[in-house]
């Protein structure tokens, strides 16, 4: 009784504190719209005003959310602020108030009606996903200086204690964000905060409150770590009384825990049976050693169709994968579902493995410090592998013994290697009692390597024909991979085209030739061109040139003074020899000197050199896998100054 007391005190005094006017904007969104704000720079076309979270639980479990959220619009660049975005699973929660409003400069306010109201899937490549977001997109009607504002109730019945909060809604500015929780007397709660100082709650009776401010304007920098790791955000554990009966989900007090709960859901998904033997035998037969059998495996999972339906979510579903049977009869899956998919048929083998939970696009998301399978957004398998098998991504594990660690849904990284935003990032072993968390492999310079060979003729009008051939491995390789496969064959075309014209303009391509296998980590890139105008000749005595034909691959380009965050450079090793054949009329008169560079992240060579009538030009670059403090920036820049030189250092050749 005085839990359901508790329940509906709690829900009339949020409620009761929700003014939804009819015409006019409520009383907090006024108030809100006329604070002064300081001087921020032109880049900044938006800040947040008020970013506020309010929840309570009730002694049943169920958890009621109010959001309420503020933005000005500094510039027609910031209408992307002027949404409202609330977030729902369709079979544990509903959405039962949204209300947004824009109060114009001149003070006019409209409001928007229910026809303005979206309800839109959370995930765009699901076919079917019971979490969707009830939105309200104003950007159309913002101009600088509007105050957009949102109000949103919801309820929901959590499959965990667990909560989540970012103070900082992506880069914006943001004066002030709170997050408070309402609990049952007797109830207890843990926090922790990433990328800030720990903030400790105000605690008021049953309620706690969280609450940042000013906090500044997140630059984009290159080489940045992502938003998630510079944004504060806060993650929330809540516990009952000891022996209360709820109706509250999982709660989690370390990692095995975790382990034990995702197994409980695994498992009874990996049933073998005859199909699942008889396909695994099949994949199988020729292949000799436990590489081959597992790369015969891992390609045909990789080759489904990724489709993801969810169904349950709420109640745990969208992290149980659905029976492997049903996957392999028909031919589609998500990563959960691949995965599981492929630790059966390789259990048929007599092949033990297991799933291994990840974050999916920024290595330094998963923290150690909030035991929580809501830090995991992708899975992947990790093999128990006999001391015959050798590949850089085998981690170890003090019972386990030695895991090789594949990625089944990324058909554009094959085993042995993992992709960049996987490397170094920490996972979770779903493995009963024997999970844990492990560091995942980062991969040497040499394991993601590109190889270019360059031979030109240079003619006595600056004119250039040239064939490039590049070789790559592996995720310099996964790299053309994707933009080989990801583009129609003209579009392909065009891509070279453009990257060529980029060193050489007005280049003239005559031919590409991509050749991707992949099964051995490989891409191969053969083309021709011609650049008439490729040297400048001066006063029909000097002919200028640049040795660097094409552009090198990709690396940061660092062009501002200063910096504000770390540095973050992902593994690569690049190598390319240039043999210019030189008109024989003219003999060179300067060129660039050679030079080496050694720093404790990496090294860079480039060499010039005359011989039998040719201009031999080589460089080569080797980058570690290192995050770096900002402090570390005037190194960094130094460095890669260096390395982009080489682009367009020029060769001056004299008439003999």
């Amino acid at each position: 009784m005085a839990f359901q007391l508790f329940k509906i005190s709690c829900l009339l005094a949020i409620l009761n504190s929700v003014a939804f006017a009819a015409e006019e904007a409520p009383v907090w969104l006024r108030q809100t719209s006329t604070q002064s704000l300081p001087a921020y720079p032109k880049e900044v076309h938006a800040v947040v005003l008020l970013n506020e979270g309010r929840v309570a639980v009730d002694g049943e479990g169920r958890i009621t959310t109010v959001v309420r959220y503020a933005a000005r619009i500094l510039s027609r660049e910031g209408r992307g602020a002027a949404v409202a975005r609330v977030l729902y699973q369709t079979d544990t929660g509903k959405i039962k108030e949204l209300h947004a409003w824009l109060i114009r400069p001149s003070g006019e306010v409209k409001k928007y009606a229910k026809d303005r109201v979206l309800d839109i899937a959370a995930v765009d490549n699901d076919v079917y996903n019971e979490v969707r977001i009830r939105s309200v997109i104003a950007g159309d009607d913002v101009e600088a200086g509007a105050v957009f504002g949102y109000e949103a109730i919801s309820e929901d019945k959590s499959v965990f204690t667990q909560l989540e909060w970012t103070f900082q809604p992506g880069r914006l500015p943001t004066q002030l964000s709170r997050y408070s929780l309402m609990l049952p007397p007797g109830w207890t709660s843990q926090s922790v905060t990433f990328n800030h100082p720990k903030v400790e709650p105000a605690v008021a009776g049953s309620m706690s409150t969280w609450e940042l401010r000013d906090l500044p304007f997140i630059e984009e920098e290159p080489a940045a770590p992502e938003v998630t790791t510079l944004a504060p955000r806060l993650a929330v554990s809540f516990f009952p009384p000891t022996g209360a009966k709820t109706g509250l989900g999982r709660s989690f007090d370390n990692w095995v825990s975790v382990s034990r709960w995702l197994t409980e859901l695994g498992d009874p998904q990996a049933t073998i049976n005859e199909v699942l033997t008889a396909k695994a035998r099949a994949l199988t037969e020729g292949a000799k050693t436990e590489w081959e059998r597992i790369q015969a495996i891992g390609r045909f999972v990789q080759s489904l169709h990724y489709v993801s339906i969810q169904t349950g979510v709420g109640r745990g579903g969208g992290y149980r994968p659905h029976p492997a049977v049903d996957v392999l009869a028909k031919s589609y899956g998500d990563c959960k579902d691949k995965a599981n998919l492929m630790r059966t048929l390789l259990t048929t083998l007599g092949v033990s493995s297991h799933l291994l939970v990840i974050f999916s696009g920024d290595s330094s998301y998963v923290r150690e410090e909030w035991p929580s399978p809501q830090q995991f957004n992708h899975c992947i398998i990790a093999i128990q592998i006999s001391p015959e098998t050798q590949a850089p991504t085998i981690v170890s594990h003090p019972k386990l013994g030695r895991l090789l660690v594949f990625d089944p849904t990324d058909d554009d990284t094959p085993l042995g290697d993992l992709p960049r935003h996987e490397q170094g990032s920490l996972a979770l072993l779903v493995a009963g009692d024997a999970g844990c968390l492990l560091k995942m492999p980062a991969m040497a310079p040499e394991a993601s390597r590109m190889e270019r060979h360059v031979e030109a003729t240079l003619e006595p009008d600056g004119a250039l024909s040239a064939s490039v051939h590049e070789s790559s491995r592996g995720q310099s390789a996964v790299d053309e991979r994707r933009g080989f496969r990801h583009r129609t064959q003209p579009d392909y075309v065009k891509l070279v085209e453009e990257w060529i014209a980029h060193g050489a303009a007005g280049a003239k391509v005559l031919k590409v030739t991509p050749t991707d296998n992949s099964r051995e980590g490989r891409f191969e890139l053969e083309a021709v061109f011609t650049a008439r105008l490729y040297g400048q000749v001066m006063q029909n005595r000097l002919l200028v040139f640049k040795p660097a034909v094409v552009p090198r691959q990709a690396s940061p380009f660092f062009d501002k003074p200063s910096r504000k965050y770390p540095i973050q450079l992902k593994a690569q090793s690049f190598n390319e020899k240039v043999s210019i054949t030189l008109p024989s009329a003219f003999a060179v008169d300067e060129m660039p000197d050679s030079f080496r560079v050694e720093v404790p992240f990496g090294s860079f060579a480039a060499t010039y050199e005359v011989k039998d009538g040719q201009l031999l030009f080589t460089r080569s670059l080797s980058l570690q896998s290192v995050t770096l403090p900002a402090e570390q920036y005037a190194s960094v820049r130094r460095f890669f100054d260096q390395v982009g030189a080489t682009d367009q250092a020029p060769v001056i050749l004299l008439r003999k």
